[in-house]
């Protein structure tokens, strides 16, 4: 067959296919209905899907297979998965390398040779022989058991590091003697959202609740406590130090690099918390009081001596450094060292220097300090785009900082903080050029006329004809900011001729606490507001269509995914909500989702807050007979961050009263959690599949230019 013929062929098979997909009607698995009803302030709202809330039952373990067979006997009928698959593979076989840090008498780092399931902690002697020092692909056969933190004592002697199985928030923590490789003591388990913070030798501090009665993985976890553990002596004697007379949903601990000082941060909610320190020098020292309530988010970035280095937004909404004695620490006697200014503020410190990290319309700008305030330098960056790192100890002569965006593979550099010079330190070798792509930032206006940046990046031969199949992407909450950096999926989805948008919600942190305030609790709508906007500003200047639209976002970007299509079903072709938080009126009730209050608010506060989340939570706005975008709904089994409940109800809501021809599926991941941890296996299979769900429902293929 000539290659003409061929070509032929292939494109009436493909339009075969598409037609074929127009008009099959997919056989969803029944789901059984409740009659569980809950009456808020007099409203009588049913939930006939809330068995699915029992992750352990038989019933919901059946469920989820069922919806699998479906979803993926959807996804292997489409021609071209495999290819994507296939790409998406040779993209990511590509060397990774850290930037390295000294711990002792060895210097770290961590490395993957392209496609192993998990990154491997290396280090070299003086002399510069390379050894594994510890690998997690080791810990499980199917890569999905991943390491988590890990944290060295100050001489280097010993290491603690934890680890995560099939992606669960819940952590294990071992001790390793670093010149013998060898395990030290009692394994600690039942460790959840905790660092590891060392007290010189003798033992660490950590953090974590008591298991919970029920489910592991769905079961409220309500009160955090902050304990000290000693080597060499059983975690059951491990002794609280905070958050056993005091209820708090979220408890941290630190030491300063000195070791004179045990910082501790306590919060019921993701936004503000109250701040503590203790001398460590004086073994009948108190815990003092350096914040007493949660209005304001401040931490300790560094001290001299009894002099503290604080960041806060009290008085700043974005954010300012300033010092204070630890002999009377309250906010009353904090002095600027830094001021605050119109950019968002994220500092780091090393080498005796602090790095003012500014967000100016989410593009990094940094800044060099010396501890005394004194403006060192502004520091020249390798371009437009996202800047990390300059963290280390105070003795290091040379820090290092990542640099990337949308077109460009994270890149480490070496900097000298006495001169100024960057230097190269690690280009990965990504087989993709740059130069065949654009990404711009644009300003479009939302709603209520709040001028809105997104970046949109794409091949430059595209032609801007309405046409260009479009991921619009977003989170819009608990004050994190969007900032541009590289991605493989990202690659191969503009490769092939996509267009991969992002746009900077109100919710998020890219113009401080304001801008964050403004996408929360009675003014969420907002958020979704600014999205719908996007996607209209996309589809007006003739980077794409209703049809070739596909909205995108994870978790708390899950929730705007999930609001925006049932609000606007008609905007977009494809809709990929994935780990979202979709039930508003539950999403409390699950492990430590209270702590998410700030941003949402929750049913029990009031008529006006239930009325205003029944508003807009996907799940109770499902409409019977609606035409749905085509929806792939992703999650994981052992997600005890977002539970994958949300996920089941809201697919389960989708089945049963979504008409039309457009599948509306729900991909379970196995032995995985909320993402982080993933292994690469899962991650490559999970992209691939959701590019060619995307690519198919508009009808249209892969278009990578040869």
């Amino acid at each position: 067959m000539n290659k003409t013929v061929l070509s032929m062929a292939l494109a009436c098979s493909l339009t075969m296919n598409a037609q074929l997909h127009e008009n099959k009607e997919i056989h969803y698995p029944k789901t059984k209905k409740g009659d569980q009803t809950d009456n808020y302030f007099g409203t009588k709202v049913p939930d006939p899907y809330r068995w699915l809330e029992d992750d352990r039952s038989a019933e919901t373990a059946a469920w989820v297979k069922a919806e699998n067979e479906v979803t993926f006997g959807y996804l292997e009928q489409i021609p071209f998965r495999e290819e994507i698959k296939k790409r998406m593979q040779q993209l990511w076989n590509y060397e990774r390398i850290s930037a390295p840090f000294k711990r002792g008498e060895y210097t770290y780092y961590y490395k993957n040779d392209g496609l192993q399931n998990q990154s491997v902690l290396y280090r070299r002697d003086v002399t510069g022989a390379e050894e594994v020092f510890l690998d997690p692909n080791t810990f499980s056969t199917d890569g999905t058991t991943s390491l988590g933190g890990i944290s060295f004592t100050k001489n280097g002697d010993l290491m603690a590091y934890s680890i995560s199985e099939g992606g669960s928030d819940w952590r294990k923590v071992f001790v390793m003697d670093t010149k013998t490789k060898k395990l030290v003591g009692e394994t600690l388990v039942d460790v959840k959202f905790s660092n590891i913070a060392w007290k010189d030798s003798e033992g660490f501090f950590y953090s974590s609740y008591d298991k919970p009665e029920g489910s592991e993985l769905s079961a409220k976890t309500d009160q955090h406590k902050l304990y000290y553990h000693k080597l060499g002596t059983p975690q059951k004697s491990d002794k609280v130090i905070f958050g056993d007379s005091v209820k708090r949903r979220y408890v941290g601990a630190s030491v300063t690099e000195d070791q004179k000082y045990l910082i501790i941060s306590a919060s019921n909610s993701t936004s503000g918390n109250e701040l503590y320190i203790k001398d460590l020098s004086n073994a009948k020292g108190e815990i003092i009081t350096v914040v007493d309530n949660f209005d304001t988010d401040s931490h300790v970035m560094d001290n001299e001596g009894s002099k503290l280095i604080i960041m806060t937004n009290y008085k700043a909404p974005n954010n300012r450094i300033v010092t204070t004695d630890a002999s009377n620490p309250v906010p009353s006697t904090w002095k600027d060292l830094i001021a605050e200014t119109e950019n968002v503020l994220s500092p780091s410190t090393g080498a005796g220097y602090i790095f003012a990290e500014y967000m100016k319309d989410a593009i990094s700008v940094v800044k060099q300090y010396d501890y005394k305030g004194k403006l060192i330098r502004d520091i020249e960056l390798p371009g437009i785009g996202s800047a990390g790192g300059f963290g280390g100890k105070k003795e290091e002569k040379t820090l290092y900082y990542s640099f990337t965006n949308y077109i460009t593979p994270g890149t480490i550099y070496s900097y000298n903080p006495e001169t100024g010079t960057s230097t190269l330190y690690q280009k990965p070798k990504v087989d993709f050029n740059s130069e065949d792509y654009v990404s711009k930032q644009v300003f479009y206006e939302s709603k209520d006329g709040t001028k809105i940046p997104m970046i949109i990046t794409y091949r430059k031969d595209l032609k801007l004809n309405g046409k260009n199949p479009t991921i619009l992407y977003g989170y819009g909450g608990f004050n994190i900011s969007l900032t541009p950096s590289f991605s493989i999926s990202n690659a191969v989805w503009m490769e092939n001729g996509g267009i991969y948008a992002v746009a900077n919600l109100r919710g998020g942190g890219e113009y401080g606490k304001k801008w964050h305030d403004a996408g929360t609790k009675q003014q969420k709508q907002n958020v979704f507001d600014d999205f719908i906007a996007a996607g209209e500003y996309l589809i007006a200047n003739n980077y794409t269509s209703s049809d070739y639209l596909a909205i995108s976002g994870g978790s708390n970007g899950g929730l705007l995914v999930g609001a925006t299509m049932t609000q606007r079903p008609d905007l977009m072709k494809v809709a990929l909500p994935a780990v979202g938080v979709l039930d508003m009126l539950r999403y409390h009730t699950f492990t430590a989702g209270a702590g998410w209050a700030y941003d949402y608010g929750t049913a029990e506060d009031s008529k006006e807050m239930f009325e205003y989340l029944k508003g807009y939570s996907p799940v109770h706005n499902v409409k019977e007979g609606e035409k749905y975008p085509a929806t792939l709904i992703t999650t994981g089994d052992h997600d005890d961050r977002v539970v994958p409940a949300h996920s089941f109800k809201f697919a389960a809501e989708l089945q049963a009263k979504h008409k039309g021809t457009n599948p509306v599926l729900i991909r379970i991941g196995v032995n995985a959690g909320h993402g982080a941890g993933k292994s690469t296996t899962q991650v490559i299979e999970e992209y691939s599949d959701i590019q060619a769900f995307t690519l198919y429902n508009m009808g249209t293929k892969p278009n990578r230019k040869k």
